[in-house]
């Protein structure tokens, strides 16, 4: 439904209408919407305005206005720009963030909107445009970034060229891409996209494409031809390295004044009350400049403001460079936000109040009551909910199995490790949660830390691994244990002995058991009674309890809950004890005998629970050095971000997933689930995220389904091996491989939506001189330090227990956890056991490493190992080829993998 507004410019009145990304172009000193098929196509003498509205699952829509100004674009554009996306926010209900972008410095979150690249075309947009005939145009671009691309055209000329950067030479017949030798794996895989993009929009997906780099010769035909375009070749200089020191840059807050004059705060300590309602602010970061608006301001004085933040950048003589953005209270960015001191950490859960009556059309469109929230929705199964369940309880070096009948019931004071099997993409996935009770004691916490990573590691299946705290479990795991009491006390050897020093009362339950239990869930399969303080004050009226005494079994039923609440009530006192009939009690009707119980009548919550909105998840990049990260946040993320030589931190605010890429510097599940608690710590980024909430660790190749439905996901991606770029190069010649990472296989070959290349790529090389060249990662340290290793005895229950003398894998015979050798063994092809004996082409070692400086080319990537000679590969492997093509293949690939060879 459109937002209607009198005042609005009409090309502004569908604005935020649907969800999606709408882009307006000043054409006159009028603005003209553009069609879909335009969206890309920016003039660098024009001004353009971009709205990506955004409609969550639940909660308010997001709106991001852009103005886009052209390098060559008129004064008389600019101010119109930005004039208008003022406007266009007022028209949401001043409930937009906007950013000013100029060309060659956009914003990473602007660019996202346009991938796999924005080319800017020279001139002014004029809707009367003409078809262009003539002569092909060769153009030389410059290509940066490594999950959006910012792409410059540059002067076609050898002096443009370096050695840091990637370069894409688009000529009639042909696009060479040419990689710097300092260029990283992901800039090279992202150039890649930007030829592919180039070749389907320019030339009909019918160019021939060569790969050119620096540093490299072998006197290919392509290499002599790409150089003769710059009148032959010639050595390119190098650059002096430029200075890493890095300095933080220093906030300066000022006051914008009616006049529009920039008025200095003298104050050092920055908190959320200097922030008037009625007044506007600039917060000056150097490269960064927010201005803030209070909601209380009006549209002329917000106009004022933008202006006078703009001159200041252009008469202080800022660099390009400078960002700015227009912040509306109660929309502050976290980078905004991480300025000032206490700045609080939760937002009551309510629509904005100013421009309510712009947006409530919206949110009727959508059948809901702009007056009330909409309740949450149970989350569709991901996974096979009748996989099959294992539990161990941690007793310090001890695991005890739990039989079947005790699945139902867990204790606050021990802690848990669950494995679940279930069917999954072609094969069976593994999961194990360790469960931490919330009055366990930190041995215990340590100890299943380090159980869990023993189980996982001797797993053949590499399981996603979890932690969880209790009160903060995921709904999924609710749903694999579907019934479920939690009981105070615990079994615990070291627990017990925690409360005899401290001379704590056992709360552990017994026959004579008197408890209060709070139930909850959404279904028969996925209810809980989750033991509470036996007092008044745990009641709420959203809620149903059960109440054991000596004498008899109450349920109360909370004024506010619903029929399902009532229904799951029944249930679950049925497993308390089937045989007995229960008293009912109904909110307001109690009896004396019931206050009795609970120590007398007191207060309790009587309002409805109403769950907060929770924001759609957040990718980031995680850039390891030194032990520590650097967050760079991904957006608009697809499965094609997932860039394997990184890792990445999916945040669903309820739950975090840690991505681990085959090529990363992780590689542990133990530094992953550090890196998950290190994010957790920083407050402000992730505003104010409990340290209990769950943190999944997802291997590369063995994502598992409740991973992947966060993403668009396409299963053939993941038969390409490689790095980033050879993946790229695989996609973009239409010849990906047959293997996945985890010995499986797929029905796809070519990823949907992808064009093949009209003939092969060959992989060419330029000179340069020898010292030139550097490793694009660094490989293999552990970073990250794990808990203390527990003496580990064989787990109960397993057939590993009958021959723990045998095995340092304990879990390696687990039937649940293994594959069989003889199965994988027999799906090998006879050229899996006889390729030692077929005449390939002998490369050294250093050269067919993953990481090597000087790659092999021209080789099955999926193969390396197979060209190493017998000597040294028996001296790699430490067992002739034949030996070891009769492994096991996650085997085989565990061996490639600790040598680079995967």
């Amino acid at each position: 439904m459109p937002i209607i507004n009198k005042d609005l410019d009409p090309a502004f009145q569908i604005a935020g209408a649907n969800p999606g990304l709408e882009v307006w172009c000043i054409e006159n000193q009028e603005l003209v919407l553009m069609s879909e098929s335009d969206h890309r196509k920016f003039y660098t003498g024009s001004a353009y305005i971009v709205l990506n509205a955004v409609f969550p699952k639940n909660g308010p829509p997001h709106y991001d206005i852009h103005y886009w100004l052209g390098n060559d674009t008129k004064k008389v554009d600019s101010s119109l720009a930005s004039d208008k996306a003022l406007e266009l926010d007022a028209a949401l209900g001043s409930c937009s963030v906007q950013y000013r972008e100029i060309q060659g410095q956009e914003s990473q979150k602007f660019l996202s909107y346009f991938k796999p690249c924005l080319i800017p075309i020279e001139g002014v947009y004029t809707s009367k445009q003409g078809n262009l005939n003539g002569e092909y145009q060769v153009s030389l671009y410059s290509c940066k970034g490594d999950y959006v691309v910012h792409v410059r055209e540059v002067p076609f000329q050898r002096s443009s060229l370096n050695h840091e950067d990637v370069f894409i030479l688009d000529t009639a017949l042909k696009i060479f891409l040419f990689s710097g030798c300092n260029s990283t794996i992901q800039e090279r895989a992202k150039g890649l996209e930007v030829v592919q993009y180039i070749t389907e929009n320019k030339h009909g997906g019918k160019c021939e494409v060569a790969t050119i780099e620096d540093g490299k010769f072998v006197g290919d035909s392509d290499v002599g031809e790409f150089w003769s375009l710059f009148g032959g070749y010639a050595p390119i200089p190098r650059e002096p390295p430029a200075s890493q020191e890095s300095v933080a840059p220093s906030a300066k807050p000022f006051w914008i004044n009616l006049q529009g004059k920039i008025c200095p705060i003298g104050s050092n300590a920055f908190s959320k009350e200097m922030l008037e309602s009625d007044k506007c602010y600039m917060l000056d970061c150097d490269n960064e400049i927010f201005v803030w608006m209070g909601r209380q301001t009006l549209l002329t004085e917000r106009r004022t403001s933008i202006k006078a933040a703009e001159d200041f950048v252009r008469n202080e003589g800022r660099s390009s460079k400078t960002h700015l953005t227009f912040l509306s209270e109660g929309l502050e960015s976290t980078v905004f936000r991480s300025h000032f001191t206490n700045w609080p950490k939760t937002v009551e859960p309510k629509l904005y109040e100013e421009g309510r009556e712009k947006v409530a059309a919206i949110f009727k469109h959508q059948g809901y009551d702009v007056k009330e929230l909409p309740d949450e929705k149970d989350d569709e199964p991901s996974i096979d909910y009748g996989g099959t369940i294992k539990i161990w309880r941690v007793d310090g070096d001890e695991l005890s199995l739990l039989p079947v009948t005790e699945h139902t019931r867990l204790y606050s004071g021990d802690c848990y490790i669950v494995q679940y099997t279930f069917p999954g993409n072609g094969r069976d996935e593994t999961l194990f949660y360790a469960w931490i009770g919330s009055r366990c004691i930190m041995e215990d916490k340590t100890a299943a830390i380090s159980h869990i990573n023993t189980m996982v590691d001797s797993s053949r299946t590499n399981p996603v691994m979890a932690q969880i705290h209790e009160g903060k479990e995921p709904a999924q795991f609710f749903s694999i244990l579907k019934r479920l009491i939690v009981f105070k006390g615990g079994n615990s050897s070291g627990y017990k002995k925690f409360l005899e020093e401290k001379g704590i009362v056992d709360e552990t339950p017994n026959e004579n058991l008197v408890a209060l239990f709070r139930v909850q869930g959404t279904s028969p399969d996925n209810m809980q009674a989750i033991q509470v303080d036996q007092v008044s004050s745990s009641l709420n009226s959203s809620y149903c309890y059960i109440l054991q005494s000596e004498a008899a079994t109450y349920t109360w039923i909370g004024g506010l809950s619903s029929s399902r609440d009532h229904n799951l009530l029944d249930r679950m006192v049925e497993l308390f004890n089937p045989t007995q009939l229960p008293i009912s009690v109904r909110e307001g009707n109690e009896p004396d005998i019931f206050w009795d119980v609970l120590g007398g009548k007191a207060e309790y919550p009587r309002e409805k629970e109403i769950q907060g909105f929770v924001d759609d998840p957040h990718l980031f990049a995680l850039k390891i050095t030194r032990g520590d990260f650097k967050m760079k946040e991904v957006y608009n993320y697809t499965q094609d971000d997932l860039i394997t030589e990184d890792v990445l931190l999916l945040d669903c605010q309820r739950e975090i997933y840690i991505w681990v890429g085959l090529h990363s510097v992780v590689k542990s599940k133990q530094e992953a689930l550090n890196l998950g608690l290190k994010f957790l710590e920083m407050d402000v980024l992730v505003e104010g995220l409990s340290l209990e909430v769950p943190i999944y660790v997802v291997m590369e190749g063995y994502e598992p389904p409740f991973f992947t439905r966060f993403f668009s996901w396409d299963h053939s991606k993941a038969n390409i091996l490689g790095n980033s770029f050879e993946r790229k190069l695989a996609i973009l010649k239409g010849n990906s491989r047959d293997s996945t990472p985890n010995g499986h296989k797929s029905s796809s070959n070519i990823p949907s939506g992808r064009r093949r290349s009209s003939s092969p790529l060959p992989r060419s090389s330029s000179p340069l001189p020898r010292s030139a060249g550097s490793d694009y990662r660094q490989s293999g340290n552990r970073l990250f330090s794990s808990p203390t290793p527990v003496s580990k005895k064989p787990f109960e229950g397993s057939p590993a227990n009958n021959r723990a003398e045998q095995t340092t894998t304990p879990l390696s015979d687990s039937p649940s956890t293994e594959l069989s050798s003889s199965n994988e063994t027999a799906s090998f092809t006879e050229k899996d056991r006889n390729i030692d004996r077929e005449s390939l082409s002998i490369h050294p070692y250093e050269r067919l490493r993953v990481v090597s400086p000087n790659p092999v080319t021209g080789i099955d990537l999926t193969k390396r190992e197979a060209y190493l000679s017998p000597e040294e590969f028996h001296e790699k492997f430490g067992m002739p080829k034949p030996a070891f093509y009769k492994l096991p293949r996650w085997k085989q690939n565990k061996l490639k993998i600790s040598l680079d060879l995967f």
